[in-house]
Parts: structure tokens; sequence; C-alpha cells
């Protein structure tokens, strides 16, 4: 390859470093083994951009194993450990035990993700649903949060912390609902998590979703490595690109950034804990 082509392919691949935010703040949700690059890495770059800290998130048993593994030795990381609802065929007593086990080391302080995922048929709805009461019964048994997954099933979701009684702290990571269930979610006490999507031009209904999130019920995250913010969109995703978004959160709902950012900082320790 020459240089002109390396050139090339860097362009395509991570965007530069965005101005420093004026308030550290921390990424609630992101996928530290996928991204691409060394977990030290990433947690460098984050920190220079005002990302000092990150739960990264487990989808499976591996994944959540890798996430208590990198938040076992990294300060700057917590880890959340779940099997996605993708994940959930053939879901069993003995894979949420390995998951509750996995749950008592002290820094993971979420349980997920976990939830509903109607877009793909990867995983029966039946199995789905037993996956996520099993995570939920996990999470009011070890008092951490519930993170929860929700594509396409805001009502079951909605229907199904109703019934099995939710646990005391609830995210909704990468919210996608309309305003009106941001409204629900708020009269619940549940957390909304936004993503960088919320900067797509397409996204108006979750614009005015987080207009109308409490701000105290406000968290930022990058999804990383999939939902990188504009002006970035189609490269690889990293906590380092927060800034993008939570800028955008701040136009969007009419505040200081310096104010947004104290908020998240607040929100993340009241529901994540003190690190």
């Amino acid at each position: 390859m020459s240089a002109d082509e390396q050139d090339g392919q860097a362009a395509r691949s991570f965007a530069p470093l965005p101005d420093r935010l004026p308030v550290e703040v921390f990424d609630s949700h992101c996928h530290l083994d996928i991204v691409g690059t060394p977990v030290a890495e990433q947690l460098a770059s984050a920190r220079a951009a005002g990302v000092t800290r990150i739960i990264t998130i487990g989808c499976d048993l591996p994944s959540s194993r890798f996430a208590v593994e990198a938040a076992d030795e990294f300060d700057a990381v917590y880890a959340g450990v779940a099997i996605h609802p993708n994940e959930a065929t053939g879901i069993s007593d003995a894979i949420l035990d390995d998951i509750a086990g996995l749950a008592a080391h002290p820094k993971v302080r979420a349980i997920g993700e976990t939830g509903l995922d109607y877009y793909r048929d990867w995983a029966s709805k039946e199995d789905q649903h037993a996956s996520f009461r099993g995570h939920v019964e996990i999470a009011k048994r070890t008092g951490k949060a519930l993170v929860i997954h929700d594509r396409d099933a805001h009502d079951d979701v909605l229907a199904l912390l109703l019934e099995e009684g939710a646990p005391e702290k609830v995210v909704f990571h990468c919210f996608s609902g309309d305003a009106r269930m941001a409204e629900v979610c708020a009269e619940r006490g549940y957390v909304m998590s936004f993503a960088g999507n919320v900067t797509f031009k397409n996204a108006e209904p979750l614009r005015e979703a987080l207009r109308a999130a409490p701000l105290d019920l406000v968290l930022v995250e990058t999804d990383a490595p999939f939902l990188t913010p504009v002006p970035h969109r189609g490269k690889p995703n990293a906590s380092y690109l927060i800034p993008h978004t939570v800028r955008a959160m701040a136009e969007i709902k009419g505040v200081d950034v310096a104010e947004l950012c104290t908020a998240i900082a607040v929100n993340g320790e009241r529901v994540f804990g003190p690190w």
C-alpha cells in the first residue's frame, strides 16, 4: 500500500479528536472489546476529550467476561453483564446463573444490555421475554442498574417492567422512543441514555424525546463502535467522540454545555455508583 493509500485508509478509520468538554463526563454504554483498538488507547483518547469514565457492556457470556476483566484492570472502567436479546436463543437458568455470578464483582455496576428486540428475529419472543425477566430479577437481587436494549418493542418492554416490578435503577440505553415515551419513562423514574443518532438528520422524533426528558434523567453514550455522531457518521465510533453528542444535546435542550455535563456526571453516579 502506498503512502497516499495509507493516508486515505487512516482518513476512513477514526475521526480526529474533538475539543475537550468543559466538565468531565462518562460514556454510559460502549463495547470496548469490538472498537478495534487497545483498551488503554481508547481510555487515553477519551480522557483527552474530557470523557474520563466508561461503562463497557456485555452482550453474551464471552463479552460479559471481557467487561469484568477490563473493569478489573482499568480504574476508569465499570462493567455491565448480560445476554443481549438477540443472543437469547436457548436461554437457561444455568446461563442466567453465570451472569449473576459475574455480577457479584464489585466493578460490575449494571445488568445489561438486556431487553427486547423485535427489529431482528434472531431469537424468539418467548426466549427474549424469558431472558429479560431473568435479568430483571438479577438486577433487583443485586441492586445494580438494569440497562435495557429496546428496539421496536417499546410497549412490551414497558409492560414487562410493570409486570415484574422494575428495579430501583433502570436505564434505557440508546433511547429510541418518542416524546410520549420519554414522558412515561420520566413518570416512572427511568433514565434515558442518548447516543450519537440524536444528531442524525432524520432523528427529529428522538430530539423531541430529548426535549421532553428531565435533565436529572438523562445520560449520554456512544454504543461504540456504532452510532457515530455527526459530523463523523460513517466512521467507527469511540468514547472520545462523545463531545459531539453532548454539544448537540445541549443545543437541543437549550442548556449550557457545562450544565449538561454536570447533570450527566451527577446522574451517572446516582445510577452506577461512585467511582
